[in-house]
């Protein structure tokens, strides 16, 4: 790691020597000490060292971060640790923190917590800003709406660079992952942005209108995450703007935004693929976390299952010919191998909108042109080295001939699985791997251990 980025190491070690220490201090109850070490360092820092330590000790560590850091921690942490330390706390304390948070996730906190927790938190909250949450909570789950920040400088069209500019330097300082000012017209609808480097090379005697972007991208407070994150690569710009149905600006997405969404996707994708909750705590109790892995366990039991019901079919030559026993396993793994590289790469098509009813087509033919090609290469080298091993080129011939189905069979299951499951409204990642291994394995013994029953006996 360290020949990778050596800015990271330090900074890492650091870390780790903070968190051991933490554990030092709490074995040791020295609440002083404690003290000092927490209130030394930001909310940030703070929330990634509590998700690395164990339960226990995270809940103790927790009692000693000062109230003024509080709720930026909780804003850091991710929904399950912040749970598990908002169960512990008390009332009073749960509704000063969330009363501190930014928006967004005060409203994850709001439909974490118990309903009569939940009207306490509204009830400590002024009248607009417990209007603006309620107006945020009632737009879908991850959509533009939970997302955007309500913090923006917005400017009309018919007024000059000069007069913008003046209103400007009478700010304090400008909102975060600001690259432009919003342009609206007298009724809030929006019109387009105004870059900032326009605004700065521009003449003063110039209209906003002259140099801003007409019609810059924009997204509905509906829109979902998984739509508008990848618009800002694609754009390359730190903020969008929010539109209601009827295109009046309520909001804009920042860049930082898209990253912690982009993030939380790659996350979900990888826990889901194992049979794991995608917010699953680290350090979660053990129960709980048996519970929720004893389902894919259970799914996976089943598969193995069918795979030995069909090894099972093919006994009595498995008994007469030994040596298939020991090449069995390579058709099988090299299937998963082929089937897992088109799966990865259907996943992630459909996860940034590549795949559509226009490419399919193509995109099949790609993967079965590769499987031919794959396919031969390797059946020639393990035909040669099953000739090699055991000196029988019937052997040989069958396997390298099982080797090529099976790679065809991965091919296919591999692109058509997620796609029919994406088609479903079921989440690829979650089960695709489970059915796809499936699939390779029972092709493989069923076309290895067949056509060795056809050739052999």
């Amino acid at each position: 790691m360290s020949d990778e980025n050596p800015q990271l190491q330090p900074q890492l070690e650091l870390e780790s020597d903070t968190i051991a220490r933490l554990m030092d201090l709490v074995e040791e109850e020295d609440a002083q000490a404690l003290d000092a070490l927490l209130a030394a360092q930001d909310g940030v820092r703070i929330a990634h060292e509590l998700a690395a330590l164990p339960a226990p000790v995270r809940q103790e560590i927790w009692t000693h971060v000062p109230a003024v850091l509080q709720a930026e921690v909780l804003d850091e942490l991710d929904d399950s640790v912040r749970n598990s330390l908002l169960e512990n706390m008390t009332p009073e304390s749960v509704v000063q923190a969330a009363c501190e948070m930014d928006q967004s996730e005060l409203v994850d906190v709001l439909e974490s917590v118990s309903d009569e927790l939940a009207e306490a938190i509204l009830q400590s909250l002024s009248e607009d800003e417990r209007s603006a949450i309620e107006v945020r909570m009632s737009y879908p789950e991850d959509s533009a709406g939970r997302y955007m920040s309500e913090e923006w400088i917005a400017v009309r069209a018919d007024v000059t660079l000069e007069t913008v500019a003046r209103y400007l330097k009478r700010l304090d300082e400008l909102p975060a992952h600001t690259d432009g000012l919003m342009v609206v017209d007298r009724q809030g609808i929006y019109q387009g942005k105004l870059p900032i480097s326009r605004l700065l090379t521009g003449r003063d005697e110039t209209l906003v209108s002259a140099v801003m972007g007409a019609q810059e991208q924009s997204v509905q407070v509906t829109t979902d995450a998984s739509d508008f994150a990848p618009l800002f690569e694609q754009y390359e710009s730190e903020s969008i703007a929010v539109v209601n149905p009827e295109h009046k600006l309520v909001g804009r997405i920042t860049v930082g935004d898209a990253l912690d969404i982009i993030r939380e996707q790659a996350d979900h994708q990888v826990m889901q693929m194992a049979g794991l909750e995608d917010d699953e705590d680290l350090f979660a109790p053990i129960i709980p976390s048996a519970k929720r892995r004893l389902f894919w366990l259970g799914i996976n039991l089943v598969t193995a299952f069918m795979a030995a019901w069909v090894i099972g079919l093919f006994e009595a030559t498995l008994q007469k010919v030994v040596a298939l026993a020991v090449l069995m396993p390579i058709v099988a793994s090299m299937g998963g191998i082929a089937g897992s590289q088109t799966l990865t790469l259907a996943i992630r098509g459909l996860a940034l909108g590549q795949i559509n009813a226009a490419n399919t087509r193509w995109l099949a033919l790609k993967e079965v042109a590769i499987a031919g090609i794959n396919g031969v290469v390797w059946a020639l080298v393990v035909g040669a080295m099953a000739w090699f091993w055991f000196q029988d080129l019937k052997i040989a011939t069958v396997l390298g001939s099982a080797m090529i189905i099976n790679q065809f069979a991965a091919a296919v299951s591999g692109l058509s699985v997620p796609l029919v499951l994406d088609k479903m409204g079921i989440d690829p990642a979650l089960s695709g791997s489970v059915i796809l291994t499936t699939v390779t394995d029972v092709v493989g013994f069923m076309s290895f251990l067949g056509l060795a029953t056809l050739v052999l006996l």
